[in-house]
């Protein structure tokens, strides 16, 4: 149901039970995390129709945080012998050089999977602490606006002025971030190089 689209179903299907309806939602977002079958936009909207916009991007933003962590802790720790025989080495150099400013990039601007990510990630030496901040930021963002489709924000229910202040807030904060942190990173470089 959920590949398909139908989310009326799937909210009348998990019916009023709250514990069960999380455990399944989290469930989703670890599969989501670790092999990307489900399009992240359909789980947003599901956790959006059964909590609202508030609690809905909230729980998504948090689950996908923790199934990143469980993902990039799995593939650290338990498989990525394996794996490294399978994966280019130049994925693995961006996550040993930059870092941070990798996963936030990855993260903000969606070009490659979120499973990719947390899979290079784990695999190259990347720091701990690195992953979960930007994973935090980046999601934070991404998942806000796709939280906008659902909650027809973007469907022309509001004004475009509004849509307008919203757009220029995210492309700032971005630009901010990724602005720090490559400044950052840069240093670091040349420190390590020296």
């Amino acid at each position: 149901m959920l590949k398909a689209g139908e989310i009326d179903s799937i909210t009348s299907f998990l019916g009023k039970n709250l514990f069960y309806t999380l455990a399944i939602t989290f469930i989703i977002m670890i599969i989501q995390n670790s092999f990307t079958l489900i399009p992240l936009l359909l789980i947003i909207s599901l956790n959006i129709a059964l909590y609202g916009f508030f609690y809905g991007f909230i729980w998504s933003w948090i689950t996908s945080v923790i199934s990143s962590l469980i993902v990039f802790i799995g593939i650290r720790f338990g498989f990525q012998e394996w794996i490294l025989k399978k994966v280019k080495p130049e994925m693995l150099n961006k996550g040993k050089e930059h870092g941070f400013l990798y996963v936030l990039q990855a993260r903000v601007f969606p070009f490659i999977p979120t499973s990719l990510i947390n899979i290079t990630a784990g695999l190259s030496p990347m720091r701990l602490k690195d992953f979960i901040f930007a994973t935090i930021i980046g999601n934070f963002v991404y998942f806000f606006v796709l939280s906008l489709i659902p909650a027809g924000l973007l469907s022309g229910k509001i004004n475009e002025y509004v849509l307008g202040i919203l757009a220029f807030v995210f492309i700032f904060f971005v630009y901010f971030f990724l602005k720090k942190y490559y400044k950052k990173s840069k240093a670091m470089l040349l420190k390590d190089k020296q």
